[in-house]
Protein backbone atom coordinates (compact mmCIF):
# COMPACT_ATOMS: atom_id res chain seq x y z
CA UNK A 1 0.00 0.00 0.00
CA UNK A 2 1.99 2.94 -1.39
CA UNK A 3 0.15 6.41 -1.33
CA UNK A 4 1.16 9.11 -3.37
CA UNK A 5 -0.72 12.14 -4.32
CA UNK A 6 -1.98 9.97 -7.37
CA UNK A 7 -4.06 8.66 -4.72
CA UNK A 8 -4.91 11.78 -3.08
CA UNK A 9 -5.69 14.66 -5.32
CA UNK A 10 -7.03 18.32 -4.70
CA UNK A 11 -9.88 18.90 -3.25
CA UNK A 12 -12.48 20.19 -5.23
CA UNK A 13 -12.51 23.95 -3.98
CA UNK A 14 -8.86 24.20 -3.60
CA UNK A 15 -7.89 26.06 0.00
CA UNK A 16 -4.55 28.16 -0.30
CA UNK A 17 -2.38 28.53 2.67
CA UNK A 18 -0.16 31.81 3.74
CA UNK A 19 2.79 29.98 5.27
CA UNK A 20 1.90 31.39 8.71
CA UNK A 21 -1.43 28.98 8.12
CA UNK A 22 0.26 26.26 7.55
CA UNK A 23 2.55 26.77 10.18
CA UNK A 24 -0.31 26.68 12.62
CA UNK A 25 -1.82 23.35 11.01
CA UNK A 26 1.55 21.69 11.59
CA UNK A 27 1.02 20.08 14.93
CA UNK A 28 -2.23 18.72 14.06
CA UNK A 29 -1.06 17.56 10.86
CA UNK A 30 2.27 16.33 12.19
CA UNK A 31 -0.15 13.98 14.67
CA UNK A 32 -2.33 12.40 11.44
CA UNK A 33 0.63 11.62 9.55
CA UNK A 34 2.15 9.87 12.51
CA UNK A 35 -0.90 8.50 13.15
CA UNK A 36 -1.48 7.34 9.40
CA UNK A 37 2.15 5.77 9.45
CA UNK A 38 1.42 3.49 12.60
CA UNK A 39 -1.81 2.15 11.01
CA UNK A 40 -0.02 1.51 7.36
CA UNK A 41 2.65 -0.59 9.15
CA UNK A 42 -0.32 -2.42 11.11
CA UNK A 43 -1.65 -2.84 7.93
CA UNK A 44 0.94 -4.08 5.69
CA UNK A 45 2.37 -6.50 9.18
CA UNK A 46 -1.12 -7.95 9.24
CA UNK A 47 -1.36 -8.20 5.08
CA UNK A 48 2.02 -9.88 5.19
CA UNK A 49 0.90 -12.44 7.91
CA UNK A 50 -2.16 -13.42 5.62
CA UNK A 51 -0.16 -13.85 2.54
CA UNK A 52 2.58 -15.88 3.98
CA UNK A 53 -0.31 -18.01 5.39
CA UNK A 54 -2.31 -18.02 2.21
CA UNK A 55 1.44 -19.45 0.30
CA UNK A 56 2.03 -21.74 3.25
CA UNK A 57 -1.15 -23.51 2.11
CA UNK A 58 -0.62 -23.49 -1.50
CA UNK A 59 2.51 -25.02 -0.79
CA UNK A 60 1.94 -27.88 1.41
CA UNK A 61 -1.26 -28.87 -0.70
CA UNK A 62 -3.27 -27.37 2.02
CA UNK A 63 -2.84 -27.81 5.87
CA UNK A 64 -4.30 -27.13 9.20
CA UNK A 65 -4.81 -23.14 9.81
CA UNK A 66 -5.96 -22.07 13.47
CA UNK A 67 -8.98 -20.33 11.20
CA UNK A 68 -9.79 -18.05 14.44
CA UNK A 69 -6.41 -16.75 14.20
CA UNK A 70 -6.33 -15.62 10.79
CA UNK A 71 -9.98 -13.78 10.87
CA UNK A 72 -8.17 -11.76 14.03
CA UNK A 73 -5.47 -10.80 11.74
CA UNK A 74 -8.12 -10.14 8.59
CA UNK A 75 -10.07 -7.99 11.12
CA UNK A 76 -6.88 -6.07 12.21
CA UNK A 77 -5.73 -5.57 8.70
CA UNK A 78 -9.31 -4.22 7.55
CA UNK A 79 -9.83 -1.87 10.36
CA UNK A 80 -6.12 -0.56 10.06
CA UNK A 81 -7.03 -0.14 6.24
CA UNK A 82 -10.29 1.55 7.05
CA UNK A 83 -8.81 3.88 9.63
CA UNK A 84 -5.85 4.78 7.94
CA UNK A 85 -8.80 5.89 4.89
CA UNK A 86 -10.38 8.36 7.61
CA UNK A 87 -6.88 9.90 8.48
CA UNK A 88 -5.66 10.71 5.39
CA UNK A 89 -9.03 11.94 4.67
CA UNK A 90 -8.46 13.84 7.78
CA UNK A 91 -5.53 15.31 6.25
CA UNK A 92 -6.77 16.24 2.74
CA UNK A 93 -10.00 18.21 4.99
CA UNK A 94 -7.31 20.38 6.61
CA UNK A 95 -6.15 21.35 2.75
CA UNK A 96 -2.88 19.34 2.49
CA UNK A 97 -2.07 17.28 -0.17
CA UNK A 98 -0.53 13.89 0.70
CA UNK A 99 2.61 13.52 -1.79
CA UNK A 100 4.32 10.28 0.00
CA UNK A 101 3.11 8.92 2.98
CA UNK A 102 6.50 6.95 3.39
CA UNK A 103 8.55 9.28 4.03
CA UNK A 104 5.76 11.63 5.68
CA UNK A 105 5.39 14.38 2.63
CA UNK A 106 3.36 17.11 2.88
CA UNK A 107 2.08 19.90 0.36
CA UNK A 108 0.19 23.08 1.58
CA UNK A 109 -0.62 25.04 -1.49
CA UNK A 110 -0.24 29.12 -2.09
CA UNK A 111 -0.05 31.48 -4.40
CA UNK A 112 2.88 33.19 -5.51
CA UNK A 113 2.72 35.69 -7.80
CA UNK A 114 -0.72 34.68 -8.83
CA UNK A 115 -0.06 31.23 -9.57
CA UNK A 116 -0.66 27.97 -7.63
CA UNK A 117 2.84 26.56 -6.14
CA UNK A 118 3.25 24.54 -3.15
CA UNK A 119 4.68 25.09 0.78
CA UNK A 120 6.75 21.62 1.10
CA UNK A 121 6.75 19.82 4.50
CA UNK A 122 8.14 16.52 5.63
CA UNK A 123 7.63 14.86 8.81
CA UNK A 124 10.45 15.65 10.95
CA UNK A 125 11.11 19.15 9.83
CA UNK A 126 10.59 21.79 12.79
CA UNK A 127 8.60 24.22 10.05
CA UNK A 128 7.98 24.40 6.72
CA UNK A 129 11.12 26.09 4.82
CA UNK A 130 10.75 25.19 1.39
CA UNK A 131 8.51 25.75 -1.74
CA UNK A 132 8.33 23.97 -5.22
CA UNK A 133 6.25 24.15 -8.34
CA UNK A 134 3.30 22.23 -8.86
CA UNK A 135 5.18 20.20 -11.56
CA UNK A 136 8.84 20.30 -10.06
CA UNK A 137 8.05 18.42 -6.92
CA UNK A 138 9.82 17.27 -3.66
CA UNK A 139 13.14 17.61 -6.17
CA UNK A 140 12.25 21.09 -6.88
CA UNK A 141 12.06 22.47 -3.44
CA UNK A 142 13.51 26.10 -2.96
CA UNK A 143 14.10 27.48 0.51
CA UNK A 144 11.84 30.31 1.74
CA UNK A 145 13.09 33.49 1.07
CA UNK A 146 12.26 36.96 1.79
CA UNK A 147 10.96 38.29 -1.60
CA UNK A 148 8.47 34.36 -1.77
CA UNK A 149 7.23 35.84 1.80
CA UNK A 150 6.27 38.92 0.14
CA UNK A 151 4.64 37.64 -3.00
CA UNK A 152 2.65 34.22 -1.38
CA UNK A 153 -1.03 34.77 -0.88
CA UNK A 154 -3.62 32.47 0.31
CA UNK A 155 -6.39 34.54 -1.44
CA UNK A 156 -6.81 34.23 -5.61
CA UNK A 157 -5.99 37.46 -7.00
Amino acid sequence: MRLTSHAWTHLSMARFFTLDQAERLLPRVETSVREALFLKAEFQESDSTLRQAARAIILSGGMNVDRDHMLQVRQRRDAAASQLQSVLERIQEYGCLVKDLDIGLLDFPTLYHGREVYLCWRLGEKHIEFWHGVEEGFRGRKPIDQEFLMNHTADPA
